[in-house]
This record gives C-alpha cells, structure tokens and sequence, in this order.
C-alpha cells in the first residue's frame, strides 16, 4: 500500500474493461491506485508485492507464497472465448512448431496441456517476440490472445479456440484471470472492491463500457455477451481447481 492507497493491477485487453468500469465508476476509485499491463506482467508484480492486488493469470497462482481470491468475477468462459486461440493456415495434425504467446502464462500452459492431452500432438514451441503473429504461415502455427487474436480472427484459414477445447477435454468452463490479492485485505474494502468489480458486466452499464470503447475489429456486444464469462460462479470454481491440477502435470 502507498500513501494509503491499496495497489491495483490489471490488464489492458478489451475483455477487462467492464471489470475496471466499476472501480473506475465507484466510490472505491479513491481507495486505489490503478496499473494496467499485459497479463504475465501484472502476475510478476503481484510476486514481487510490487502491487497488493492483481488480475492474474490463473497459472501464476502456484507461485504466490500467499493468495487470496477476492472477487466474485472473473475472466472466463463457458464456450467459445474467441480471444485466446491458436491459429494455423493447416489442420492441427499437421502441425509441426507453433509460437507461444509471450504476453500470457495461463493461455500458454492451457496450449501446452491441450497439445499434449486433447489434440494428441508434440510440436517444436518457438520463441515468441513481439510481431510474432506475421510468422504464422506453412505448418507454424501460434497461440495469440487478447486484441490481437481478435484481429487475427479475420486472417488464419484454422482457428482453434482453446477455451472451447478445454471444456470440451473437461467438461468444466475455464478461468484464465482471477482478482488475487498476495495479503490479508480489511473485510470491508474486499466487499467494496466486489461489488465494483461486477458493476459494469451487465445490463446498462455494460453498454456504457460499450460506448466507451469503439471497436472495429469485433462486435463488444458479442463478445463481452457471449464469449467472455464474467461470473465466478462455482462451476468455474471447479474449472479452476481442475485447471490447478492440469498444471502439476509433466507436459512432455
């Protein structure tokens, strides 16, 4: 905490804008000083207690000394994700290396456990660096995530969304971020921290997140509606602790 106020870290993608909306929106905007990055990077700061709560990959968990879960939303899916995809210009069988997405832990551990157990493949994963994206062609294929797998989608012959193939190896949704505090919080700011988070996830504010934030590349409507799953509910719960397991399996 600095001068009073706790930290806040999040990422910077589209799909967290209806979370930010309601600490951007409420009275807790006040309590917080707020950072945005790309996923792996906000899951290091939280680590490093560099901030006091993060939007975290879920794959980061396993390496907080401590953790706490303080928020009933989250982002998820039940079906496809549409923004954490691997695409291919060839059928996934014929794959023979494929980039993994170095903005993201948790889509590139989900990558690896889905090669290995549902599509059955063992690829050659390539180093990732940014613009990597152009380098998708022949049997090369790349896990991209966020904004720009959503831009992507226009491009690739192949797409394969890793949410969909999850829970459809599983049978249980997928949690790719969660709010994780790496300490103890007053019991009353995480109540105020909750409620703002889910403000703007439905109805008419989920609109106003619309409007403040024109896109061109995909309808939010849909995606925020349809693809990405904000609530924590307890079948995610379960989708998490199954995918916490998944990650103390060897992948090789």
């Amino acid at each position: 905490m600095e001068n009073g106020k706790i930290k806040v870290a999040a990422v910077s993608y589209l799909n967290t804008k209806p979370l930010l909306y309601g600490l951007q929106h409420s009275p807790i905007w006040n309590e917080i000083e707020l950072s945005v990055d790309y996923p792996s990077r906000i899951g290091q700061q939280l680590i490093d207690d560099e901030v006091d709560i993060g939007l975290i990959p879920v794959a980061l968990i396993p390496k907080l000394s401590e953790y706490h879960i303080i928020s009933d939303y989250c982002i998820g899916a039940t079906g496809q994700v549409a923004s954490v995809c691997m695409f291919s210009e060839v059928p996934v069988e014929e794959i023979t290396g494929i980039y993994l997405d170095y903005q993201s832990r948790s889509s590139v551990a989900l990558a690896r456990f889905l090669l290995k157990n549902y599509w059955k493949i063992s690829p050659a994963f390539l180093r990732a660096e940014a613009g990597y994206e152009n380098n998708i062609k022949d049997t090369v294929a790349g896990i991209v995530i966020g904004d720009r797998a959503l831009k992507k989608r226009g491009e690739s012959k192949y797409i394969y969304d890793l949410a969909e193939a999850w829970i459809k190896y599983t049978g249980l949704p997928m949690v790719f971020a969660a709010w994780i505090s790496n300490k103890e919080l007053p019991k009353d700011f995480i109540e105020r921290f909750n409620e703002a988070t889910g403000l703007g996830t439905k109805g008419a504010e989920l609109q106003h997140v619309i409007d403040e934030n024109p896109c061109d590349f995909f309808d939010l409507k849909e995606y925020f509606s349809q693809h990405v799953s904000y609530a924590f509910d307890n079948e995610k719960r379960k989708g998490l602790k199954r995918f916490l397991e998944a990650l103390k399996q060897p992948v090789a």
